[in-house]
Order: structure tokens, then C-alpha cells, then sequence
């Protein structure tokens, strides 16, 4: 009986511990884009400098490589990262600017990596442009009001959450590698609100751990395609800040071709007699 009950006790301590760190009991699960670029930093500098986009691009696509902090309910395995990136790479596939899209298994990309492994797996896959997906989520187990605070490349993302709260942040960032430039990001964010018993707690909190990264996805997606289209204005708008050169055999989108202009030749040549003919008549 004594074994038992010191047994259960010892349970208790350890549970204590792991939800008194810091005066808050939360499980944690991410994958943080800041640690992987800027390891050394607290803050990130971006040295400018103007990107050569060669068209058709090729991008690669990759999940930032994961850092668990304390305990998790999130069983977010290999296959679920990769039906992700390929919603993602969807988004990409729909310019004729790109010329294919490659899913970058998470192996190769390496903890606190930064530009160097960024650099490499990008000549590895011949790719000089790599979006970047990481995530953060945080499930509030204890009682009170609560707040999560995510960084990001764009600045801070601050969550408030209650007992049993499941929040979540997908983000996407386009780095052209060669130049470290930033070409554009997309967010997407969920809340989901706990209505589990204590009996319950547990399998209530892995269900909605799903259902968080689920619902962030479905934000993300939007978002990322709306950012695509801004970037393609902006790349139009401000070619001073973009170098765009065109591939052996590629004409760039919208261009007019040679048999497309003896085409319009011939149009034009039928519209003008048309029209003296009719003012013969």
C-alpha cells in the first residue's frame, strides 16, 4: 500500500512540475522558422540585395525542421507535413512562370541550419527558390486566462487561450536563397475552443490538436494565393528591385510569338480591306 502511494505521489510531482514551469501548464509543439535562419540572432537582418529570378523559376518546398517544447498532443507525422506542402506547391503550379515544384523531404534540412544548410539543399535540388513552412502550436491546460506569443519574420503573432484552448500558426515564407531575400510570406491561423471533461481531457485535446492544424491550412491557402498575386504585381510595378531573366527557350508569360504575329498581321491586312470595301460600296 505504502508502494502505491508513493508511487501516485511521485505522479503528481512530476505532472506538478511539468505545469508549474513558468506558473503555466501548457503543451507545445513548433517548428520555428526564426531558429532556423538566425540561430545566433535575436534579432534577423536582411542584407539587401536585388534577387536574380531566373524564369521559368524552379521552387522548392520544405518543412522547417521541429522544435518540441515540453509535451504535445500534435502527432503530426511525416505524411501529414507532406499532403501540406503539396496544398502548397499547388498554389505555385497555377503560374507559368513556374516551371515545377519540388517537395523537400524534412532529413534535409538540419536544426539551426541558417542559410548554409538552406544553400545547400537548394544546390542539391536545384532550386534557388524555397518556401519555408513552419508551424507553432499551443494547447492551455490549466485554468485563467492565457496568451502565446509565436515570432515570425514579419514580427509577433499573440494568442490568447483558456483552459483546454488549442491554438495554432501555420506560416509560409518564399526565400529566393542566392540573394537571402524575403519574396513574400502567408499566415494562417486557428482557435479551437476546449469543451472536453476532465475524464476526457486527453483524447479531446489530440482531436483538436488535428483539427487546429486542419483549420490553419484551410486559412493558409487563401492567403498564400492572394500574396502570389501581389508579389506577381509587385515584381511588374518595381523592377528595380527584381532582376528577371529568361531561360534558353522560354519566352516569359503573355509574350507574342513569331507565328503569333504573322497571325495578328494577317487579321489586321483582312480588317483593312474589309472596311475599303465597304466604303467602295
Amino acid at each position: 500500500m505504502k508502494k502505491i502511494l508513493l508511487t501516485f505521489l511521485c505522479c503528481i510531482v512530476i505532472t506538478g512540475c511539468a505545469c508549474m514551469h513558468d506558473g503555466k501548464c501548457s503543451k507545445r509543439n513548433s517548428s520555428s522558422l526564426m531558429d532556423y535562419l538566425y540561430p545566433t540572432k535575436n534579432t534577423h537582418i536582411d542584407t539587401p540585395s536585388i534577387p536574380t529570378l531566373s524564369l521559368p523559376l524552379r521552387i522548392g518546398v520544405a518543412f522547417v525542421p521541429e522544435n518540441n517544447r515540453g509535451y504535445s498532443n500534435l502527432n503530426f507525422s511525416e505524411q501529414a507535413k507532406v499532403d501540406l506542402l503539396n496544398k502548397v506547391s499547388q498554389q505555385f503550379k497555377q503560374y507559368p512562370f513556374i516551371k515545377s515544384i519540388e517537395i523537400i523531404p524534412s532529413y534535409y534540412l538540419t536544426k539551426e541550419g541558417g542559410f548554409t544548410n538552406l544553400s545547400q539543399v537548394a544546390n542539391m535540388f536545384g532550386t534557388d527558390v524555397i518556401a519555408l513552412v513552419s508551424y507553432d502550436q499551443v494547447q492551455h491546460t490549466n485554468e485563467g486566462l492565457l496568451s502565446i506569443t509565436y515570432w515570425t519574420i514579419a514580427g509577433a503573432y499573440i494568442f490568447p487561450g483558456e483552459k483546454n484552448d488549442t491554438s495554432t500558426l501555420i506560416d509560409v515564407a518564399v526565400y529566393h536563397v542566392p540573394s537571402k531575400k524575403l519574396l513574400l510570406r502567408a499566415p494562417g491561423t486557428s482557435t479551437v475552443k476546449g469543451q472536453s471533461t476532465l475524464v476526457n481531457a486527453g483524447e479531446q485535446l489530440r482531436k483538436d490538436a488535428g483539427k487546429g492544424m486542419e483549420l490553419a491550412s484551410e486559412q493558409l491557402i487563401p492567403n498564400l494565393q492572394a500574396e502570389l498575386e501581389k508579389f506577381k504585381e509587385k515584381v511588374k510595378q518595381s523592377p528595380q528591385d527584381y532582376k528577371i531573366i529568361h531561360k534558353p527557350g522560354y519566352t516569359g508569360a503573355g509574350s507574342i510569338s513569331f507565328m503569333n504575329i504573322f497571325i495578328l498581321i494577317g487579321l489586321l491586312g483582312a480588317i483593312c480591306l474589309c472596311t475599303r470595301k465597304n466604303q467602295k460600296a
